[in-house]
């Protein structure tokens, strides 16, 4: 299978988890593709000054690799400063959030599978 980037799906998710702003979710695969192993893969943007609010991970547990752009990642209540090239994990039943602090767009690869 192959997927042009033109045939790739965006969605425009304002206050996501309760976060300020909009952002902007490019879905790589979509949720019948995973095969009941997970239900996103995608290409996250975050303009400067938004976020995805802080939730909890329940039967699932999701993975971010930042590819631009600077932010404020909030793991279980402990917020570090992230960037190009860092990771983060959040298990089942964690909780996590994201901000864009940045005077860029923030952008990430999201990974969410199931438990």
């Amino acid at each position: 299978m192959l997927k042009h980037n033109n045939e790739l799906r965006h969605e425009f998710a304002p206050s996501l988890r309760g976060g300020k702003g909009t952002t902007e979710v490019i879905h790589l695969l979509e949720k019948d593709q995973f095969h009941n192993k997970g239900r996103l893969f995608a290409h996250n943007r975050l303009q400067p000054g938004s976020s995805i609010g802080y939730h909890r991970h329940e039967g699932d547990y999701e993975a971010y690799y930042f590819i631009r752009g600077e932010g404020m990642f909030n793991d279980n209540g402990r917020e570090y400063p992230v960037r190009a090239g860092d990771c983060t994990l959040i298990g089942v039943g964690e909780s996590h959030g994201i901000e864009n602090t940045g005077g860029e767009d923030l952008e990430f690869i999201a990974l969410v599978l199931f438990d």
